[in-house]
């Protein structure tokens, strides 16, 4: 089947590969490692239609990897706010030195891996993308292709081995980037979670899952368990026209970034209900946010004060707001307590 599969797709994907603003069209050279690098840092757990602006505003602020590694590390964290996982920021800076230092990409995955915060599949996904290395690439949608194609029934996680098995099968050593991108594009726009469309898929006459029957049911998943709920308090200071921000500490949740003072919650617990000074507080409303593995009501009370409050911190101007580069919990508490 392996030469099919890819024989097949890479056919399907020379007509219908999608037009990104990172990619090189199927028969071009290989595009900037910068650029798929770059890219596929902010798609980790973030759709293609929230990145296109990221990208786009990164790189013509820092148009090359020199140019990020040359950039401090506050004005990179705000510009990635709203995109959520900020870890992935703060890699981003530490990689983009380690490469300018080496003078390059390393070409291989084993090289790739060597950098911080590169995992196996973006060391993969830049080998076979970047530089035409044979690689495995194995993101969500193609983990999705290759569980019907195969028709594997073990429940995810435990069934990744065998996908990944399958998958090094059907890649080929010659366009193996061009496949990967297939397999994602196939994944995103065919053979998708819930409506998989398998009269328009190139694979459908290969394919042991949409002969089984239903193969929108595959992969199979372990059944989710339900989200802790944690409570706390984020404070909005404001005074002649500006609002106190904090710098949150560098590990942790939203590490790094600046944000309003809260009361501690954190993803094991509750915050204190503690404000940071004596004042008559103002409910402005209740924020709902959404972490990978637990959900947050956060309280927004605001406060004016004459005084400067306790600890490190700033007055940000509010005309400036949006500079500031608050994480998307935070700047949705900003709304609130400025609405």
């Amino acid at each position: 089947m392996a030469a099919t599969v890819s024989d097949l797709l890479l056919d399907w994907y020379d007509s219908h590969a999608r037009d990104l603003p990172w990619r090189a069209r199927p028969g071009e050279a290989p595009p900037d490692p910068y650029c798929v690098w770059l890219s596929e840092v902010m798609l980790q757990q973030t759709t293609v239609a929230a990145v296109k602006p990221y990208f786009a505003a990164f790189t013509t602020r820092w148009p090359s990897v020199e140019a990020l590694a040359a950039a401090p590390e506050a004005d990179v964290m705000a510009a990635w706010a709203g995109l959520g996982y900020y870890s992935r920021a703060r890699n981003l800076v530490k990689c983009a030195a380690a490469v300018t230092e080496r003078g390059g990409f390393p070409e291989t995955e084993a090289g790739l891996r060597e950098l911080p915060g590169l995992g196996a599949y973006t060391a993969a996904a830049i080998a076979a993308i970047a530089f035409g290395q044979r690689a495995v690439v194995v993101d969500a949608n193609v983990e999705r292709v290759v569980a019907r194609l195969f028709a594997i029934e073990e429940p995810l996680p435990a069934a990744r081995k065998a996908i990944r098995r399958r998958a090094d099968e059907v890649t080929p050593r010659e366009r193996a980037g061009d496949f990967a991108q297939a397999m994602m594009d196939l994944g995103a726009t065919i053979c998708t979670a819930r409506d998989p469309k398998c009269l328009l898929c190139p694979l459908s006459s290969v394919c042991e899952g949409r002969v089984a029957g239903d193969p929108a049911r595959l992969p199979v998943k372990a059944a989710k368990k339900p989200k802790p709920l944690r409570q706390g308090q984020a404070f909005w200071i404001e005074h002649e026209g500006a609002v106190w921000l904090v710098r949150r500490a560098e590990t942790g949740m939203l590490g790094g970034m600046r944000a309003l003072p809260d009361d501690g919650w954190s993803a094991r617990g509750d915050g204190t209900g503690e404000a940071p000074f004596d004042a008559s507080w103002d409910s402005a409303g209740l924020v709902r946010h959404s972490f990978t593995h637990f959900s947050l009501e956060l309280s927004v009370l605001a406060a004016s004060t004459a005084q400067e409050p306790g600890g490190e911190g700033e007055w940000w101007p509010l005309e400036r707001l949006d500079e500031a580069g608050l994480p998307t919990l935070f700047a949705k508490a900003a709304r609130l307590a400025l609405a």
